[in-house]
């Protein structure tokens, strides 16, 4: 079962799930995956989006690939924010990690206010957030 990481009561994050995974993800309440994490960057054995969407849409979850590397870009923030206000709640964001998808998650909040929640619900869920203060 895929390491969940309950961010808020409607975000959580884990490292890299696979087909396998969903079925337990679906279980859990989950209503949304977003992939974070591009299809091949972790080399043959990483499970595909392909599979991994094929099975959540079975299940009657709704799948969308946000795929980047590195630090999330403006337009990867702004996608982020859009598909957390659109998609069915709670979602479950994956990547290498889970990093990234928090990361993304916390700038999609940047300029609320909400800089001291938002690093303390990433405290929460076992990452540290701190740096990104100033863009909160």
């Amino acid at each position: 079962m895929a390491d969940i990481r309950n961010v808020t009561d409607s975000f959580s994050v884990a490292p890299q799930i696979s087909e396998d995974d969903v079925d337990a993800i679906a279980k859990a309440g989950f209503k949304t995956i977003i992939a974070n994490r591009p299809d091949g960057e972790g080399g043959v054995d990483q499970p595909r989006m392909g599979s991994i969407r094929a099975r959540a849409e079975e299940l009657g979850l709704t799948f969308v690939a946000l795929p980047f590397s590195g630090a999330p870009t403006p337009e990867i923030i702004e996608r982020m924010n859009s598909i957390l206000a659109e998609a069915p709640a709670p979602a479950l964001a994956y990547c290498r990690t889970g990093t990234r998808s928090i990361t993304a998650w916390a700038l999609s909040h940047g300029g609320q206010g909400q800089s001291d929640e938002i690093i303390e619900a990433g405290a929460g869920a076992g990452y540290d957030l701190s740096g990104l203060k100033p863009l909160l």
